[in-house]
Order: C-alpha cells, then sequence, then structure tokens
C-alpha cells in the first residue's frame, strides 16, 4: 500500500512541477505585458487614437485573465491530488 501512495505522490509531484512550469511561462508574459504598458509614454501617446487604446487594454486584460485562470486550474488540481492523498492516508490508518 505504501508503494502505491509513494507512486501517487511522485506523479502527483511531476504534474505540479509541469503546472508551475507553464504559470511561470504565463506569468513572463503578463511581466512583459506590464512593462511594454509601462513604456508607453503617459501623455499623447500614438495608439491610433481611441480604438488602438481600447485593443491594448483588451489584450493586456486577457493576459491577465488567462494568468489568473491558470492559477485558479492550479489551485483546483492541487486541492484534488491533495484531497485523494488524504483519503489514501485515512484509508491506510484504518487498515
Amino acid at each position: 500500500m505504501q508503494d502505491k501512495i509513494d507512486d501517487l505522490l511522485q506523479h502527483i509531484s511531476q504534474s505540479h512541477q509541469q503546472m508551475a512550469r507553464l504559470l511561470d511561462t504565463e506569468r513572463q508574459v503578463v511581466v512583459r505585458m506590464a512593462n511594454i504598458i509601462h513604456q508607453l509614454p503617459d501623455q499623447d501617446p500614438e495608439l491610433d487614437g481611441i480604438s488602438g487604446l481600447m485593443d491594448g487594454s483588451s489584450e493586456v486584460n486577457k493576459s491577465v485573465i488567462a494568468y489568473l485562470n491558470g492559477l485558479a486550474d492550479f489551485q483546483d488540481a492541487l486541492a484534488e491530488m491533495l484531497t485523494k492523498v488524504m483519503k489514501e492516508m485515512n484509508g491506510q490508518d484504518e487498515e
């Protein structure tokens, strides 16, 4: 039984490492987008008018939303895996 739990924990660990890499990549994209926005001039930016400004803002919002959704998915996956591990641990204690 302990071997099964060890294998499960190893698989969970690998899955979490992959999710962490994905979230780090998304974080880097959001940071880069924030740097680009920060470099925009405060006065008289040439963004092709209001429509250009709206398009740029929309892209930044999409990046932030994607990053937050990634964090939420990661948190859900972590909660599911920990629930399974706790059930296995409780089942082992009862035996």
